[in-house]
């Protein structure tokens, strides 16, 4: 098969949602019915030890949410779909933000009863701002919510997208009877195995109780309404961001799955070109194999505490045993162990095409935001956003036997992108930055039980960091209590101001220096 029969195949995308709107539930029984897994787990599983398999890791099995990006790859209908699941807490937006760079389209899971949250607002504005296609999911139709209509006028009003229901609900919660199916005029009953079949005037084929119900007259008379007077299909608006399909259904009964996979495969598009730093593209069809790294995980298999670094094949064929460059370094990488994910379960890789992601075995040669080339694919990928943190923490072991631990731990979880180190100039003190509480508390959690090392965290509280242009212009009269001079992980100098209040008179008082935050 020809590259370009490869490309077609591919479809590539990441799930977004507020925490608890059931993001990882559905990339679970995706899965299932894309016969990926035998059976599902449930996010907070604590009961019966049976968990979602995109959160793999332990704490995310303790608190019952994603902290982590997960990847799974899985085949449906002659298709290769490769799922993203990203974390839903504000917390961990990072690396939403930067898995959203590495996917072709989105799904956008919306709690019935809550509608549009702050998280879905703020992650919607990502995929808009890169005009990628958004597929909406309404999660929750088995219990009690908001009508179809108020969630979609709740839709295009706070987002600004045209909405098209490819589905439509019958009741909800208690009364909840099934969906109409749009495109063939069929109802799939909730609780009941058989197909409904919908005649042009909107009567049922074939004689059935529901008939008599209000709730099932009150949604045909909506279907109805939506028929006559919604917006029009346009996939081209769809290819642009600019109209959602919208699927109502239940992720934890499975329900609705299988009507949003079979649109969600004819209308997604293939994998993208990608921006490069030479304001050009790369055609996902191109003959030179390239990709770009967008996550790095530490610990997947605590037994042999590795470390893959996530690739998204941009164009090219990738083969395993191939030599690849790092265009940050220019050196030369052989690709030996490469391997494709189902959560953390993985399995070795011989090729992959566009569209694919890709674990690379990494000894601390890689970085996120790397470039990778192989033979006549000189390029490098524009940047990936990185965050400026917010809140700051001293932090040592608490047991100085275990230093080598420490160090080790903060060398490899900084490397993930979660948190961002620094240090004292003078007495290299590590310090750690964070945009949100919670990143400190999974790193605690994470240093105790991946490298076995208590911590103390001595909190610094918010500051205002900002980097210097002119790097050989500092002098150390210049760090005060109020702007405090710190190295990054790269041994940049950095103030951490106390507030807005002193990174203004530090400006004033010394104009020469320039002053950057990172996003």
């Amino acid at each position: 098969m020809s590259i370009e029969q490869e490309v077609k195949k591919r479809r590539t995308f990441g799930i977004i949602s507020h925490p608890d709107a059931g993001k990882t539930t559905l990339t679970e029984k995706l899965l299932l019915f894309g016969g990926a897994i035998r059976s599902a787990g449930t996010v907070k599983g604590k009961k019966t030890g049976k968990f979602a398999t995109s959160d793999w890791m332990k704490v995310e099995q303790e608190r019952g949410i994603s902290v982590t990006s997960s990847v799974m790859q899985f085949d449906f209908d002659g298709f290769k779909i490769n799922i993203l699941d990203t974390p839903g807490h504000e917390d961990f937006s990072e690396d939403t933000y930067r898995t959203l760079m590495a996917v072709d389209s989105a799904v956008m899971v919306i709690d019935a009863a809550k509608g549009i949250e702050p998280q879905t607002l703020k992650l919607f504005k990502v995929c808009r701002m890169r005009g990628i296609p958004i597929f909406t999911f309404i999660n929750k139709l088995d219990r009690v919510g908001k009508e179809p209509f108020e969630l979609l006028e709740e839709i295009e009003e706070t987002l600004d997208i045209e909405t098209y229901p490819m589905t439509w609900p019958i009741g909800m919660g208690p009364s909840f009877f099934g969906i109409i199916n749009r495109k063939d005029k069929t109802i799939n009953p909730f609780k009941e195995d058989e197909l409904l079949q919908l005649n042009d005037d909107y009567s049922l084929e074939s004689p059935h109780p529901i008939e008599a119900d209000s709730a099932f007259q009150n949604a045909l008379e909506e279907f109805m309404l939506v028929e006559e007077a919604g917006d029009e299909f346009d996939a081209d608006k769809i290819a642009t961001g600019d109209l959602t399909p919208v699927f109502f259904g239940s992720a934890l009964s499975t329900f609705g799955i299988e009507e949003f996979l079979d649109t969600y495969v004819d209308f997604a598009p293939s994998p993208m070109p990608r921006n490069t730093t030479e304001e050009s593209k790369v055609a996902p069809t191109d003959e030179a194999f390239r990709g770009f790294i967008f996550k790095i995980q530490a610990n997947m298999d605590p037994r042999h505490r590795d470390r893959i670094a996530f690739l998204r094949v941009v164009s090219g064929k990738f083969e395993r045993g191939m030599d690849t460059t790092l265009a940050r370094t220019s050196k030369k990488h052989k690709i030996t162990r490469a391997t494709m994910f189902m959560a953390d379960d993985k399995e070795t890789v011989n090729e992959a095409y566009a569209g694919d992601i890709i674990g690379l075995y990494d000894t601390g040669n890689f970085q996120i935001g790397d470039t990778l080339y192989g033979q006549n694919g000189k390029v490098t990928f524009e940047a990936l956003p990185q965050f400026t943190p917010e809140l700051f923490m001293k932090v040592s072991a608490k047991n100085v036997m275990k230093q080598k631990h420490f160090y080790k731990g903060i060398e490899q979880l900084v490397q993930e992108g979660a948190i961002q180190y620094y240090k004292t100039v003078h007495t290299n003190q590590p310090i750690l930055g964070a945009v949100g509480q919670l990143q400190f508390e999974v790193f605690e959690h994470r240093m105790k039980h991946e490298y076995n090392t208590d911590i103390i965290m001595e909190p610094i509280g918010k500051k205002i960091a900002r980097w210097v242009e002119n790097q050989d212009d500092i002098k150390d009269a210049m760090s005060t209590s109020r702007s405090n001079l710190v190295l990054d992980r790269y041994d940049n100098k950095v103030f951490l101001f106390e507030n807005e209040f002193a990174t203004r008179w530090f400006s004033e008082k010394y104009p020469e220096i320039k002053l950057y935050n990172l996003l």
